[in-house]
């Protein structure tokens, strides 16, 4: 038993919070995948058991997260103060507010009820790391990181359900904060990119989190659009092409990169693009699109099992949850 204890208990001291970046990569597959099987005229079996495993997670690394809370808060406050750290907190309120998409096709009940403690979650960490950001200490540009994004992207995903479950204004109020975020966030960390020094190894994967802004941003805005492709959507869809056509010239440098849970940041930006390709080769009735969709379907498929079948080994292995 004393075997046990110790052997379990260094490790949930240093249980990440980067581990949300798998809840949101599990629901971008999941979401994506529904979205797949509407396109093809396939029931929705596959989504829902991809949407019950990251429920499963996502309760899971919660309450591993929560427990490392209660018993070691020296660790948990380390975490909240490392600059790089700080910002994967809200991915805690963005897998909420995803797994609330997934649920408004089955139980727009009890979606809300997630929406709402989502959202309210969100607002809170916001407000949390931006304040934190700009009001208790100094930090430099090399503590920039596209992983600073997720804050933004995640006010930009509340309107994706919120739209449809009734709370117009308040996803007006999130699409508004995000995209203001996200235009500052870029110009910081674009700047970062140009004129210092490269991103560590470990974090060069995090480069494909530029993608999920503006398809996340797509996919809000023809929720609360009308569902109508005008110049705005297309905008916010080719630049999000873009960063995908940069992140992909790139690339070569992730096979550098030892295995961390920041790779990860590979998952949810191609769903989001993914699910915006998707939406709209139906929307605009592009044949291309529809095409590129699936192409780039098949990409997170493989990029999920990879990242799956690493994760585990690396669990195995004790890899993981160690000290940094």
């Amino acid at each position: 038993m004393t075997k046990t204890t110790a052997s379990t208990e260094p490790q949930l001291a240093h249980f990440p919070v980067t581990f949300f970046a798998c809840v949101m990569g599990l629901a971008g597959f999941a979401l994506s995948t529904h979205t797949a099987e509407h396109a093809w005229g396939m029931s929705a079996a596959m989504s829902s058991v991809f949407l019950a495993i990251t429920i499963l997670a996502f309760v899971t690394i919660l309450a591993l997260f929560l427990a490392k809370f209660m018993k070691y808060r020296a660790e948990f406050n380390a975490e909240w103060g490392h600059p790089v750290k700080k910002a994967f907190f809200p991915a805690i309120s963005i897998s909420l507010l995803l797994i609330s998409v997934g649920l408004a096709n089955w139980s727009p009940p009890v979606a809300r009820v997630v929406w709402l403690i989502g959202a309210g979650l969100q607002a809170g960490l916001m407000l949390a790391v931006i304040s934190g950001w700009i009001g208790h200490r100094p930090f430099q540009q090399i503590h920039i990181s596209p992983a600073w994004f997720i804050p933004a992207v995640g006010n930009v995903v509340a309107p994706v359900a919120g739209v449809s479950l009734g709370f117009v204004e308040l996803s007006w109020f999130f699409f508004s904060a995000g995209m203001l975020f996200w235009i500052v966030l870029l110009t910081l960390v674009m700047n970062r990119l140009i004129f210092h020094d490269p991103l560590p190894s470990k974090l060069a994967p995090t480069l494909t989190i530029l993608i999920a802004p503006p398809a996340v941003g797509f996919l809000a805005w023809i929720q609360l659009n009308g569902a109508q492709v005008d110049a705005m959507a297309r905008v916010l869809l080719n630049a999000g092409y873009l960063f995908a056509a940069l992140v992909a010239v790139q690339a070569v440098r992730f096979r550098q990169s030892p295995f961390a849970l920041s790779w990860w940041a590979l998952s949810f930006p191609i769903a989001a693009l993914t699910i915006a390709t998707f939406r709209f080769a139906a929307l605009a009735g592009s044949g291309f699109h529809a095409g590129l969709a699936v192409l780039l379907y098949v990409l997170l498929v493989v990029i999920m099992v990879a990242l799956i079948v690493r994760t585990y080994t690396g669990i195995r292995r004790n890899e993981i949850c160690v000290p940094e």
